[in-house]
């Protein structure tokens, strides 16, 4: 998947509402190593380092990577504590990448929810 030249992944959270399906659908959809610990400090770090980003993003990390989060609104209702550090997770991951490189960017997708749409890049 490719968006504006960015290597872009699709994260779908439909039918998640436990931390422990949220973390592994970000190793599937991020392929994450084996060894991607499944905590909230481990997204972290491997949203900031390149050398465990898709295959898409590693091929030409010049342009980026884009996750877009899809079906979330189950987790967040489910699980609103940790959808708060969920965002608190995307927004620091975006923060610091913006301050060394290269880009990164999470979009939420509202998928005909009523929430409105947040915007992770700032």
């Amino acid at each position: 998947m490719t968006g504006h030249g960015w290597a872009t992944v699709l994260l779908d959270l439909t039918g998640a509402e436990e931390k422990a399906e949220f973390m592994e659908r970000c190793a599937r959809a991020l392929e994450l190593p084996e060894w991607f610990g499944r905590n909230w400090d481990a997204l972290a770090d491997s949203l900031t380092d390149v050398s465990v980003w898709p295959s898409s993003a590693a091929e030409r990390p010049d342009r980026g990577l884009l996750v877009v989060v899809t079906g979330w609104q189950g987790y967040a209702a489910a699980q609103p504590g940790e959808w708060d550090v969920a965002q608190e997770v995307f927004a620091e991951a975006v923060d610091r990448m913006r301050e060394r490189g290269p880009a990164l960017s999470v979009m939420l997708a509202l998928g005909g929810s009523d929430q409105p749409f947040t915007d992770m890049t700032g």
